[in-house]
């Protein structure tokens, strides 16, 4: 029985997988400075969009995996990843929430205004520590264990993005 909803087999793998996105896009930004790139990670694998080839995703995985093994664990906190963005997002509308909340009048909704953005942006500031944090102890987990992977594709065609064509690769993992 788990001991918690981290623990569910499907959330645990999500997880596992989620760590390996981020360190290959750590090691994909290392050799590729300045490359447009992102992921999305679920129970199976992950994806990782961005004009690369399948070889370079394929190494870059190999390599992501063999230093999470190493203990290289701040690889799987990414700055970018939208748990960053959750957060911020959701801490500053709080703030600002707050303080708008009660007024009825169009007057007190006005003079409430600067304060609520004020109070929004601090809890922007609170946010930045707390995504990496949220990160490292909800939505991955650098510990893969057994993680292996099964394979490496390119997705069925080229994603279109605003700037034109984007690669999308899907890698298969396996516990």
């Amino acid at each position: 029985m788990p001991n918690s909803i981290l623990d569910l087999p499907f959330v645990a793998q999500t997880r596992r997988n989620h760590a390996l996105e981020h360190a290959t896009l750590h090691v994909l930004a290392a050799k590729y400075p300045g490359r447009m790139m992102g992921g999305h990670s679920n129970p199976s694998g992950f994806f990782i969009l961005g004009n690369l080839s399948l070889q370079e995703v394929a190494d870059a995985t190999a390599e992501a995996l063999r230093r999470l093994r190493l203990g290289e664990r701040e690889l799987a906190i990414h700055p970018g990843c939208g748990t960053n963005l959750a957060t911020s997002v959701l801490l500053a509308a709080t703030f600002g929430w707050f303080v708008m909340r009660g007024s009825r009048s169009t007057t007190g909704r006005m003079l409430r205004l600067p304060f609520a953005f004020a109070v929004a942006l601090l809890g922007l500031a609170v946010s930045r520590p707390l995504g990496p944090l949220l990160q490292q102890k909800v939505t991955t987990d650098a510990d893969v264990g057994a993680l292996r992977v099964v394979e490496v594709r390119e997705s069925a065609g080229p994603s279109r993005t605003f700037g034109g064509r984007v690669m999308t690769h899907r890698v298969m993992t396996r516990s």
